[in-house]
């Protein structure tokens, strides 16, 4: 029989060998790596997970990336996009929630797919009639190449945005809608009657999707009375006044604000009112 220190030095040399629990250990960056980018929109938010890789000196769109052939937007894992309230896609009512986001790439026409299925990587898993909806889009040349796959929301508006896709010198994208104005006029209709205090606002919401602006100025005046240092909110009456052509006003009320913005020493309020005033003489 071996001596107890020799079995005990024995099992401590074993121990500190590499093994596979070692080896699974290791961490390197991943060559596509994954990103999730999440946008406030309307009144909740998109949010679109991917992985990106990337050109590494090949030709991408017809090579790597075959013509005709389903894609998963991206690398490794299906690309998804998540909803958080009901959008409107090609004219078509898109639910809330998580779905797949497919390409078919083309030399002269793309087909975007949102998909039911969120494991979706090729055309070998594909199921057309997973489809939710299709887009079809005229790819764009972009003035310089972009080494790493991206996606990104442009062109966002209360009630619009386009999910952009960017590669090589490729560009791709995708409008999305709401439709929230019934939805929104019925809740400034509710509050304004009711607890008489989102003024500003309802105001701001008028003036900013070209609906009435003389209400639209009544509900401003409403709004500084019950908060006569509010700069923000005279700031933006100003704004209302100057589209209603009334620019004398407009001066003076941009004025106002100004003088309460600088009290606050908020320069940023300070150079909007200096901004809009210049633009009126």
């Amino acid at each position: 029989m071996k001596p107890i220190s020799t079995i005990l030095a024995t099992a401590i040399l074993i121990a500190m060998l590499p093994g596979p629990a070692s080896a699974q250990s290791l961490k390197i960056p991943a060559p596509s790596p994954a990103q999730t980018i999440k946008q406030d929109f309307a009144l909740s938010n998109i949010e679109v997970s991917y992985s990106r890789p990337g050109v590494k000196g090949r030709t991408i769109f017809g090579d790597i990336v075959p013509f005709g052939a389903v894609w998963r937007t991206g690398a490794n894992s299906a690309t998804t996009i998540t909803f958080g309230d009901t959008v409107i896609i090609a004219d078509t009512k898109v639910n809330p929630g998580k779905y797949g986001l497919l390409t078919i790439p083309g030399k002269d026409s793309w087909t975007l797919i949102i998909s039911k299925s969120t494991s979706t990587t090729g055309p070998e898993s594909y199921k057309q009639d997973d489809d939710v909806v299709r887009v079809t889009a005229k790819p764009q040349s972009t003035s310089s190449s972009v080494e790493t796959f991206t996606m990104q929301f442009a062109d966002i508006k209360p009630t619009s945005c386009k999910v952009q896709l960017m590669w090589e010198k490729t560009l791709v994208e995708m409008t999305v809608k709401v439709d929230i104005d019934a939805r929104i006029m019925k809740d400034i209709q509710r509050y304004v009657v009711t607890d008489n205090r989102p003024y500003s606002a309802a105001a701001n919401y008028y003036m900013e999707n070209d609906k009435d602006l003389k209400q639209a100025l009544a509900w401003f005046d409403r709004a500084i009375s019950n908060n006569p240092s509010a700069y923000w909110t005279i700031h933006q009456k100003a704004n209302c006044q100057a589209k209603l052509g009334m620019k004398a006003e407009a001066v003076e009320t941009a004025k106002s604000s100004m003088k309460l913005a600088q009290e606050d020493q908020d320069d940023h309020y300070v150079r909007l009112n200096q901004k809009l005033i210049e633009s009126l003489k």
